[in-house]
């Protein structure tokens, strides 16, 4: 009599891939780093964005997706050799941003990580491609102002996607689905970040109608024709209604006991909005001087980034505990974090 021969489906991990698979792409420190590098990649593409504005650079690169008719790299005498490299060179790490993207779709996949992880990749893999589109269009556009302000709006919302998961890639994939978070508590981080969209959209109002086009040739007859004071003042109390939501969920956390790590990020991130307030209320009274610009441009990615990070906190995958049985009963698994969805009052 014949045996079959069988092979053992090889064990998996609780971070995706087979507990036998050491290869460098799939350990989970590398998904982290990856998903690390892709959040400040799009945070920084945002901040060399704003280079091109205050440097006047925005044409540069008078066409897309070529630089010049003719010519995908900058030509001598077709406008100043500065302009041309900042922005030829913002276009250039668009493709650094790509890369990151990819390597953390390439590294999650080979993990064989759950579906929500593997999605958050993709949606970051397509901004990119997206983000580079509405860039082409804003040129084509010669800068006009709500051209710019749609190719700002979508890196904000890249930021808080990168962000999402470098948090998501953390955690088990075996663990249990957790509402750490109370509902009040759960319910003010989707108001405070229905708010951080008003500051944003406002943020690019003020921008629009102020003194920095992206171009020296592109006149005032492109930007928003509103007064830039009251755009200003409808923007800072978007920011102030922001904080207090921001302020009102760290006090709730700490009443509620909320996990530690959940409440240094919502302390760090009323700092990061403090700063970011402080930076905002000299551009006000300076006149918009270019060095404040990038700094509140990069502030704004970080701000989001915070939020974002907060946000996840609020539902997570938490691992189980085996509590040992009594002599005769089963097992009895439980998360290995008590939280206030889970706890009996």
């Amino acid at each position: 009599m014949s045996t079959a021969n069988t092979t053992a489906p090889a064990p998996h991990s609780d971070f995706g891939a087979s507990a036998n698979d050491d290869r460098w792409i799939t350990r989970l420190s590398t998904q982290r780093l990856l998903a690390m590098l892709l959040l400040i990649a799009q945070g920084g593409i945002t901040f060399t964005g704003s280079l091109v504005r205050v440097t006047g650079s925005g044409l540069g690169c008078d066409t897309w997706p070529l630089c010049h008719e003719g010519s995908l790299f900058p030509v001598p005498g077709a406008n100043p050799w500065v302009h041309q490299i900042i922005e030829f060179g913002n276009r250039t790490l668009t493709f650094v941003v790509a890369a990151a993207s990819i390597a953390v779709f390439v590294s999650v996949l080979l993990a064989q990580r759950r579906k929500e992880i593997i999605t958050l990749s993709v949606i970051s893999g397509l901004g990119v491609v997206l983000q580079a589109v509405i860039g082409g269009i804003s040129v084509l556009m010669d800068l006009r102002w709500w051209a710019v302000a749609i190719h700002f709006l979508p890196s904000m919302v890249l930021v808080w996607v990168a962000a999402m998961l470098y948090m998501r890639i953390a955690e088990s994939d075996t663990g249990v689905k957790t509402q750490v978070f109370p509902n009040a508590i759960r319910t003010l981080t989707i108001v405070a970040a229905v708010a951080l969209c008003l500051v944003l959209v406002t943020g690019t109002m003020v921008t629009g109608s102020g003194p920095h086009s992206g171009d020296a040739a592109v006149g005032m007859e492109n930007r928003l024709q509103m007064d830039t004071r009251m755009l200003a003042y409808v923007h800072a109390a978007c920011m102030y209604v922001y904080l207090g939501f921001t302020l009102a969920i760290a006090l709730l956390l700490r009443r509620a006991k909320a996990p530690a790590d959940a409440q240094r990020t919502a302390y760090v991130l009323i700092v990061m909005v403090i700063v970011q307030w402080a930076v905002g209320v000299s551009q006000f009274y300076l006149g918009v001087p270019r060095w404040t610009v990038p700094v509140h441009i990069i502030m704004s990615a970080v701000v989001v980034a915070f939020s974002a990070f907060l946000y996840t906190h609020g539902k997570r995958r938490l691992p189980l505990l085996t509590d040992a049985p009594a002599a005769g009963a089963p097992a009895v698994n439980s998360p290995a974090v008590s939280t206030p969805a889970t706890e009996t009052r």
